[in-house]
C-alpha cells in the first residue's frame, strides 16, 4: 500500500519553514492523540503516521532526502537513513512538543528559528546583614557591598565583542543538542560545540573573554522593615548574579542577624529589662525611670512590699509586629538591692529595725514554719 505525502500529512506545503512544520505537528498530535480519541479506532493509526512524517522533515538531512526522492529515500537502506516505522523515534519527535509547551516553566528560552534553548540564569547570592536591636525596633535603610558578577559594559552582556549577536551553532543547527543513531535506537546528547545554548560566539569580547559578565562590587540599598528577627530573611529579586550571555539575573536573599543588647532581651515581641530598685523604695513603695527602646524613659509605680524578682508590665512598650498586629510588652523585673558599705549609724538603724520588725517578713516566716514541720516529721519517723 503506497504511503500519503508526508507534507499531505502534516497538511503543510513544501518549502515549508521548519516552525510551520512544527506547529502543523503539535495541532496534528493534540487533535489525533490516542487519549483523546477513544472512541475512534483509526486516531491511534493516523497518530502514528502524523508522528512518522514529522519524525523524517523536523530533521534537516532526512527532510533533504525525503524532498529529492521520496518514500524510496528510506526503503532498503537507502541513503544511510533508517525507515521511519511506525514505532520510530516517538520519544524524541514528540519531546519537541513537550519542550514548546513546558520550556518556558522549566527555565527554557527561545533561539532563532523558533528552537527551544535553555538560557542559563545567574547564581542566587546570599548576604548576612547584622543589625542592632534599635534598627531592628525601627524602620531603617542599610547600605551593603555585595561582590557580585555585572553584566559587561562592553557587549551589554552578549558575550560578543561590539554586542554583535550570537550565531546559530552549525553543529547542531541551534537545536543545543545532536542525535546519533545507534542500530535501533536514537542517542540524544547536549551539543559539544554550544553546550546546549544553541549559539555560539565568533569573535568573543575581550572585557569579558565572552562570558557576557564580569566581576564588581555593587552597593546596594536594604530597606530592613521595623520587627525584623534573628533569621528574618529578605530577598531582592534580581539583584544576585548576572546571567551567562544574557541570561536571566539570579535572587539576592539577605539573612538578618539582630545583635544582643546590653539592657533590653527580646522574646519574639516582648522586651525585658531588669532594674535595680533600694530596699526602702521595695519595702514603702514609690516610682522609679524605666528605659525604653525608643531612647525616652517612663515612669513605673512600684508597690510597697514588692519582692525582688517581681515583673511589672508596660503594654505596647514592645517590639513593632513583622508581619501586622499590636506591639508586643515591655516588662520590667525588680531587683532588691542589699545595701553595702553602711555607716554606723544606719547599721544602728537597721539593727533596731531587724529587732522590731519580725513580723514584717512573712516569707521568712513561712520558710521556717516549713524547716520546723520538715524536722518534726524527721524525728517523728
Amino acid at each position: 500500500m503506497s504511503k500519503r505525502d508526508y507534507y499531505e500529512t502534516l497538511g503543510v506545503a513544501r518549502g515549508s519553514s521548519e516552525s510551520d512544520i512544527k506547529k502543523a505537528f503539535r495541532k496534528k498530535a493534540m487533535d489525533l492523540h490516542p487519549d483523546r480519541n477513544q472512541d475512534n479506532p483509526h486516531a491511534e493509526s493516523r497518530f502514528k503516521e502524523v508522528n512518522e512524517a514529522y519524525d523524517c522533515l523536523k530533521d534537516p538531512q532526512k527532510k533533504a532526502a525525503y524532498d529529492r526522492f521520496g518514500h524510496a529515500a528510506f526503503e532498503n537502506g537507502g541513503g544511510g537513513f533508517r525507515h521511519a516505522g511506525a514505532n520510530a523515534d516517538f520519544a524524541s519527535a514528540f519531546s519537541d512538543v513537550f519542550d514548546d509547551l513546558f520550556g518556558d516553566f522549566m527555565g527554557g528560552g527561545r533561539a532563532a528559528g523558533g528552537r527551544s534553548r535553555r538560557a542559563t540564569r545567574g547564581s542566587d547570592l546570599r548576604y548576612n546583614l547584622r543589625v542592632t536591636l534599635e534598627e531592628a525596633f525601627a524602620e531603617t535603610q542599610a547600605r551593603i557591598t555585595v561582590p557580585s558578577s555585572v553584566a559587561c559594559e562592553v557587549c551589554h552582556g552578549s558575550g560578543a565583542e561590539g554586542g554583535a549577536e550570537p550565531a546559530t551553532c552549525p553543529t547542531c543547527s541551534g537545536l543545543g543538542k545532536v542525535r546519533a543513531q545507534q542500530g535501533f535506537f536514537t542517542v540524544e546528547r547536549t551539543c559539544p560545540t554550544c553546550s546546549g545554548r544553541g549559539q555560539i560566539i565568533k569573535d568573543p569580547c575581550k572585557a569579558c573573554a565572552g562570558a557576557g559578565r564580569v566581576q564588581k562590587d555593587r552597593t546596594l540599598t536594604v530597606k530592613v522593615p521595623a520587627g525584623v528577627e534573628t533569621g528574618t530573611r529578605i530577598r531582592l529579586a534580581g539583584e544576585g548574579e548576572a546571567g551567562l550571555r544574557g541570561g536571566p539575573s539570579g535572587d539576592l536573599y539577605i539573612f538578618v542577624e539582630v545583635t544582643p543588647h546590653p539592657i533590653f532581651e527580646r522574646d519574639s515581641t516582648n522586651l525585658y529589662c531588669r532594674i535595680p530598685v533600694s530596699m526602702a523604695t521595695a519595702a514603702l513603695g514609690g516610682e522609679i525611670d524605666a528605659p525604653t527602646l525608643d531612647g525616652g524613659r517612663t515612669r513605673v509605680k512600684v508597690p510597697a512590699g514588692v519582692q525582688s524578682g517581681k515583673q511589672l508590665r508596660l503594654r505596647g512598650k514592645g517590639m513593632p509586629a513583622l508581619r501586622g498586629g499590636g506591639p508586643g510588652d515591655l516588662y520590667i523585673e525588680l531587683a532588691v538591692e542589699t545595701p553595702v558599705n553602711l555607716t554606723q549609724r544606719q547599721r544602728e538603724l537597721l539593727r533596731e529595725f531587724e529587732s522590731e520588725g519580725r513580723d514584717n517578713h512573712p516569707e521568712t516566716q513561712d520558710f521556717f514554719s516549713r524547716v520546723k514541720s520538715f524536722w518534726d516529721g524527721v524525728k517523728g519517723a
